[in-house]
């Protein structure tokens, strides 16, 4: 599995260009992975290409008025790129795991669950409650997630508690030609549940609904993000077989602080 490769395709930012092997990707700032630098893996090979690299990636955030932030995974491959963005003052955040699980892990047959609904597309409610654990923004934002989300065929899943209520929602992306055959793959996002409403089950049911979809589409393995700060729900995606594979960190260029006053 190119992980790095199918990762991109499954979160598709609306606004890309490559330049010497480093894909500039944008979404109107929606999502730090939709608007970051995706250094393609082996373009990084001469130092003397990436100071003007980089000063081609700052002329086009700029005009987007973004922020440089790379997404840089953790492999002996980008130890120059990191010693070139510790040179240059960029800071690190939002340290990530990578965790894959193949299609036997877990045991059989997924068992249906009635309660767990699945559609094609996000609904409004889907929306909503994944906005409210883990949005930022208004309806603008919104939109343009919701547009990133639609960028790769995927399937939605969505449990209710007892009184009706969306309680946790799930995203499995299947990037284009990576159903129905050998190497299939899928990934796991915007797993989310109401805080009042966690510690109750529904997420599982929500990942264990998402990898039987999985299963009868025929997917052979699966992977997921999630963030080092949160072992919560590390925890949960070892029970279902989830195992660490690789990390990756977002580097953010510092602001500039400019004179002002008269």
């Amino acid at each position: 599995m190119d992980l790095e490769r199918v990762m991109d395709a499954a979160w598709p930012a609306p606004d890309r260009e490559e330049t010497g092997g480093w894909v500039l990707r944008a979404a109107d700032g929606v999502t730090q992975r939709a608007n970051s630098i995706w250094p393609r893996a082996g373009t990084d090979g001469d130092p003397h290409e990436r100071p003007v690299l980089l000063r081609e990636a700052r002329a086009w955030y700029r005009s987007r008025r973004l922020p440089v932030i790379f997404q840089v995974f953790d492999n002996v491959g980008s130890e120059a790129l990191n010693a070139f963005l510790d040179a240059e003052g960029f800071t690190r955040q939002s340290e990530t795991l990578i965790l894959v699980r193949n299609g036997e892990a877990g045991a059989g047959e997924a068992v249906p669950d009635s309660g767990v609904e699945l559609s094609s597309a996000p609904s409004a409610e889907w929306l909503r409650l994944w906005w409210s654990v883990d949005g930022r923004g208004g309806e603008d934002s919104l939109s343009t997630a919701r547009g990133i989300l639609e960028g790769c065929p995927s399937l939605y899943a969505l449990v209710r508690d007892d009184d009706g209520v969306p309680a946790s929602v799930g995203r499995l992306a299947i990037p284009p030609g990576r159903s129905g055959g050998p190497g299939a793959c899928g990934g796991l996002y915007s797993m989310a549940t109401r805080p009042d409403a966690r510690r109750r089950g529904y997420a599982t049911r929500v990942l264990q609904g998402l990898l039987g979809a999985g299963q009868a589409q025929g997917l052979a393995s699966y992977w997921l993000l999630v963030t080092a700060a949160n072992p919560g729900a590390q925890e949960l995606y070892a029970k279902a077989g989830f195992n660490e594979t690789g990390r990756y960190v977002y580097r953010q260029e510092r602001p500039k602080r400019h004179l002002t006053g008269c």
